[in-house]
């Protein structure tokens, strides 16, 4: 199974995001991380350690909001056991689109590689037709 950190700078752009995934994909392991250790704007890279390690799921997708939060998940990334670190990917996509669209895939038991490229299309996907 697929699992899914969200990582913003706002803790309610990162719970609101989670919750929307979780609504349409139902039992996807989604953890949101969001602002600095003391609440604010800013990313904590302890949490979002903490958060990765946490998850259960056999492959984990990091989505990443902007800035910093991109500079801890690669800091992060490098910080893990070599165990942890193999079924983790950092994927560069719209946050929310993104996150979205791979945590659905992820619902129906698709593969990690088969979400990001599901979330690599709401890259270009328009919104109005």
């Amino acid at each position: 199974m697929v699992g899914l950190v969200i990582a913003s700078h706002s803790p309610k752009i990162a719970e609101g995001t989670a919750e929307l995934v979780r609504h349409m994909a139902g039992e996807v392991e989604i953890v949101a991380v969001g602002g600095d250790s003391d609440g604010g704007l800013g990313t904590d890279p302890e949490r979002l350690q903490a958060a990765i390690e946490g998850i259960k799921a056999d492959e984990i997708l990091i989505f990443m909001d902007i800035g910093s939060s991109i500079l801890s998940a690669e800091t992060v990334l490098e910080m893990l056991s070599p165990e942890v670190r193999e079924k983790v990917r950092l994927v560069d996509t719209p946050l929310v689109e993104g996150a979205f669209s791979a945590g659905v895939m992820a619902s129906t038991g698709a593969t990690a590689d088969e979400c990001v490229e599901a979330a690599m299309e709401a890259r270009t996907e328009p919104k109005l037709h």
